[in-house]
């Protein structure tokens, strides 16, 4: 759905838009007579002391507010769209779009592809450059939005056009170094798709990658996530336990000698390829500034490590003598160190039972296994005869948009009726882990 332009939805209280008498549905047509395009030009130009806003009313009408106020101080304004207008689409047709997998039926906005860098540098996004104007490389430099993530997948341009689609798809390394030359920080991507981009290919990727350093601050390597809606879809392997053992030995080699060249290992892996090869993951200071962590990079080596010290800091009240029944539910990929980390309570906590349930992913299929791409029907019907307890702790990751809203559109509160039990949302931190296992508060 387009979203209107500058359309206001929302004046903060006691703010200068308060003041002046803005009001919801208003629309900011100009700041200082210069027209607004995005988020970014808005903040731009309301750093001055004195700024003059042209609105129209609800009825049509246009004026011009006066305000004067303290430098860089913000009016109270929030916009229909965090951008001020649409996202851009992605023109892009990758032969490993996750969206291109979903089954029909979804709400509509879950079948929105964007590729946009603003939505990079306000909400963690992965561009793949081949949309971008050079105007809208003009804008990211002079703005400077920096870190920019970006999707590069191979620098083999041949191939680059033949897995995403496009042919402007080739222009990655110039975008990537106009970004480099005007001090853009960049956090880089490869989503490995076995037989295409693999094996020699990744090494001329990473190594390539890598010429941009400093600027290029990081690369994440992610395996492909396959669901069973793949009819018509460009055909895939899925890594298995002997290949991902293939791509981890190729990537710690590229890290040590990176750690010599550069000072840091440079590129990671994700969680997922040590779950699927079934080996120990590497400890937390091996992931370094933890930059690639929403891209499923050292989560788990990290939610070790905080659940280690959330113990230690809750030593005082952990509850030993009283006797609890919860459980935790969780995708197959996390299950196991899940469990062991529900175990280590138990030892603090021997009369507190924790039932970890492993929830298979029906609504996409068995290779997908990571606890934030769990739906709610699979939820319910696997836990639907289980031991529960006194209530259930699920990821906070299950959840769109600041919602309680799962992907398959049933809510949190679907969930407690269908088993009839009351449901904690857990953060993905050792200590909010600990603490609503032991119903625990946080901050004491």
């Amino acid at each position: 759905m387009e979203l209107k332009q500058n359309v206001i939805i929302k004046i903060e209280k006691d703010s200068i838009a308060q003041e002046i008498g803005l009001q919801a549905g208003d629309i900011l047509l100009a700041v200082n007579g210069q027209p607004v395009k995005d988020v970014f030009d808005y903040r731009y130009l309301i750093q001055e002391e004195y700024v003059e806003l042209t609105i129209r009313t609800i009825n049509g009408e246009e004026y011009i507010a006066e305000i004067e106020k303290e430098e860089e101080e913000d009016i109270g304004i929030v916009f229909e769209s965090g951008l001020m207008d649409n996202a851009k689409s992605c023109k892009n047709k990758c032969i490993f779009c996750f969206i291109d997998q979903l089954p029909k039926g979804m709400r509509e906005s879950l079948y929105f592809k964007d590729d946009d860098s603003r939505l990079s540098f306000l909400q963690g996004n992965y561009v793949t450059l081949t949309n971008m104007s050079q105007e809208d490389i003009n804008h990211i430099i002079f703005y400077h939005l920096s870190p920019i993530n970006v999707s590069v997948h191979t620098t083999d341009l041949s191939l680059r056009k033949k897995m995403l689609k496009n042919p402007n798809a080739d222009k990655v390394l110039e975008v990537m170094k106009q970004l480099a030359d005007a001090g853009i920080e960049m956090n880089l991507q490869v989503v490995l798709c076995r037989n295409i981009n693999d094996g020699k290919i990744l090494d001329k990727t990473i190594e390539d990658c890598a010429a941009f350093f400093p600027h290029a601050k990081s690369m994440s390597v992610v395996p492909i996530g396959l669901t069973k809606y793949r009819k018509n879809l460009y055909p895939m392997i899925p890594f298995d336990r002997q290949e991902s053992k293939k791509v981890i030995l190729q990537v710690e080699q590229w890290q040590k000698y990176f750690k010599k060249k550069l000072g840091t290992a440079f590129v990671f892996l994700s969680d997922e390829f040590y779950l699927k090869a079934q080996q120990t993951l590497p400890p937390c200071e091996a992931y370094e500034d933890f930059s690639q962590y929403e891209n499923g990079v050292g989560m788990l080596a990290l939610l070790e490590e905080e659940l280690v010290q959330a113990l230690q800091e809750k030593k005082e009240q952990l509850p030993r003598q009283k006797q609890n029944i919860v459980s935790v539910a969780t995708g197959e990929a996390a299950y196991a160190f899940i469990k062991k980390w529900c175990d280590s309570i138990m030892q603090y906590c021997p009369k507190w039972r924790i039932l970890v349930y492993k929830i298979r992913n029906d609504f996409f299929g068995e290779e997908i296994t990571v606890s934030g791409l769990l739906t709610g029907q699979d939820i319910i019907k696997q836990l639907k005869q289980k031991e529960l307890g006194q209530y259930l702790l699920l990821p906070e990751s299950l959840l769109r948009n600041d919602t309680t809203m799962l992907l398959d559109d049933i809510k949190v509160e679907d969930i407690e009726k269908a088993l009839n039990i009351p449901i904690k949302i857990t953060k993905n931190t050792g200590m909010a882990l600990l603490c609503n296992i032991l119903d625990l508060e946080e901050n004491t």
